[in-house]
């Protein structure tokens, strides 16, 4: 079962923004640098073990993140009224779920990616079916999650690779033959910091 109640006062709790730099510190990054607004959608729907999570594994054909595991969202785009709005639309898009089926209940603090993107993830309750419908040449697959799994603290490992002639460490969180890392991994990250502290 889905706890509203719980993960609205997950979103109550203060945190910090959080990055893909956040487990390197000595890294200094160009002040002046632009980042690009974007949206993704925390999609938690009732599943037949419980509440799960719906992401995707992104086309190897992309130029941005290619082969791996997002949550459906995209870049803000004119008419968007801004990241929850470009989260709604991308996942209408990139999976076919009907915006009238998400119940948002808010967002989390947003995210730098290494990428140049400025994340808000928005966090939303999926209510009825519908049938996944992969966006082609962007989207290779849509799977779920046990919501349990991804904000169990335990379950997340720091590892490490080499990124620009340096070594970078990141959080990652595999499920099965997903492997979970870099942003995504991030901010389920700060979700379940978020649901630890609320006992």
């Amino acid at each position: 079962m889905i706890d509203p109640g719980l993960l609205s006062r997950a979103l109550a709790r203060p945190m910090r923004e959080s990055s893909d730099f956040d487990l390197n510190p000595g890294l200094r990054l160009p002040t002046d640098r632009a980042l690009r607004p974007a949206g993704v959608l925390i999609a938690v729907r009732s599943g037949p073990s419980g509440a799960d999570l719906i992401l995707t594994k992104r086309s190897s054909r992309l130029k941005h993140h290619p082969g791996q595991i997002a949550f459906p969202g995209g870049k803000v785009e004119p008419g968007d009224g801004g990241p929850i709005g470009a989260a709604l639309r991308e996942s209408r898009e990139e999976v076919g779920l009907p915006q009238d089926r998400v119940t948002v209940l808010g967002t989390l603090p947003q995210h730098e990616t290494v990428t140049g993107f400025l994340v808000t993830p928005v966090l939303g309750i999926v209510s009825g079916e519908f049938t996944p419908l992969p966006e082609a040449g962007e989207v290779e697959e849509v799977f779920t999650v046990p919501l349990a799994h991804v904000t169990t603290l335990a379950n997340f490992r720091v590892e490490r690779r080499r990124w620009q002639d340096e070594w970078r460490r990141y959080y990652a969180v595999p499920y099965g033959p997903y492997y979970i890392w870099g942003a995504t991994a991030r901010i389920l990250r700060g979700l379940a910091d978020r649901l630890s502290s609320c006992g």
